[in-house]
């Protein structure tokens, strides 16, 4: 089996037993993202919306990282503290895709690490 390691400085380390990403062949399984800033490894707090961007920003780094981009995710799992948060993950998520869009299922948890209020985690499948 074809499997490797992603790991780039430009998303947060990992900060329990996961590694930031695994690729299976042309396969990526991206670990889930919290809106931690990678340089300073703390939460972004200004809002829901910075957050979301900043989930979506570590994402893509991953991606790259990866020898793929997030237009190339097939699926998406987004986990929220609260569905009132629906509407602006959908805005940011606007920013970061084009049609055709990947599958996507959301949620609402009980609590999320650190105390967040986004994860997302993803699959990809790259070209090579």
């Amino acid at each position: 089996m074809n499997r490797s390691i992603i790991n780039t400085e430009n998303a947060p380390a990992a900060i329990g037993t996961y590694s930031q990403a695994v690729k299976v062949g042309q396969t990526v399984y991206i670990s889930g993202q919290i809106p931690l800033n990678p340089k300073t490894m703390e939460v972004v707090e200004e809002s829901f919306e910075a957050q979301a961007v900043q989930v979506f920003e570590n994402l893509q780094a991953i991606a790259l990282a990866a020898g793929g981009s997030l237009a190339e995710c097939v699926k998406l799992t987004i986990l929220l503290s609260d569905m009132s948060h629906f509407a602006t993950v959908n805005e940011v998520m606007a920013r970061y895709f084009n049609e055709p869009y990947p599958a996507r299922a959301a949620f609402a948890v009980k609590q999320l690490p650190k105390d967040v209020d986004i994860e997302i985690d993803a699959v990809m499948v790259t070209a090579e």
